[in-house]
């Protein structure tokens, strides 16, 4: 019953954050979700600051936007995530707000990149911002290396190959415990996806359309 009413809460504050974002736009104003929040102790100010620097630096490639990136942090915590699973981890900057919510919560991370060289990079800026225990990147082709994965995932991520989210999303959803998150990034971008979320009875789905379109989809029990 409390885990529903988190996630229910989650849900909700999802939708109204969508709210003040779309009416920002609307009016001209600048969204609040597109900064970085203050910092309010040294292990979030380690990761704000590495999370700063790839974003000046032009190290974000195919990465999400601040706002999303602040909606990966916000769920994984509130959710209370000890086993959060991405599949394409690009420089790390979106594993970067996920190891912000996983060192509140004592979780772990594991990150699955494609390309050799963006895998390597994410390392470095892990180890940089204090996180390289906490996030474990896979380099390889996802589609196969995530056989490997075998625990219960609370919070799983999906932001790599758009013509394979289906494939992830069947492989995967078996790992992902009754009340868990399954999100999903630039949804607007594979209508299949988009197709197996909504007409699943087992799956509630939301949009968050603040950023570059986030699905959020919570495994019902």
């Amino acid at each position: 019953m409390k885990r529903t009413m988190v996630i229910a809460g989650i849900c909700g504050l999802t939708l109204w954050l969508t709210g003040v974002a779309l009416g920002q736009r609307r009016f001209g104003q600048s969204s609040a979700t597109s900064s970085l929040p203050a910092a309010n102790s040294e292990m979030e100010k380690k990761v704000l600051s590495i999370i700063d620097e790839v974003q000046r630096t032009g190290g974000t490639y195919l990465s999400v936007d601040v706002s999303d990136g602040r909606m990966l942090r916000l769920l994984t915590e509130a959710a209370d995530a000890k086993n959060v699973v991405e599949i394409g981890t690009s420089t790390g900057f979106s594993g970067l707000w996920l190891c912000l919510a996983l060192q509140r919560t004592g979780g772990k991370l594991t990150t699955f990149e494609y390309d050799a060289g963006r895998a390597a990079t994410a390392q470095a800026n892990f180890k940089k911002a204090g996180v390289d225990q906490v996030a474990t990147v896979v380099q390889g082709d996802a589609h196969q290396t995530i056989s490997q994965l075998k625990s219960p995932i609370d919070v799983l991520f999906i932001d790599a190959d758009k013509e394979g989210y289906t494939d992830y999303l069947n492989k995967l959803q078996p790992l992902v415990r009754p009340g868990g998150l399954i999100l999903a990034h630039n949804v607007g971008s594979s209508d299949a996806y988009v197709q197996a979320v909504t007409s699943n009875p087992a799956l509630e789905t939301i949009f968050y359309s603040a950023g570059g379109g986030l699905g959020i989809t919570l495994k019902k029990r």
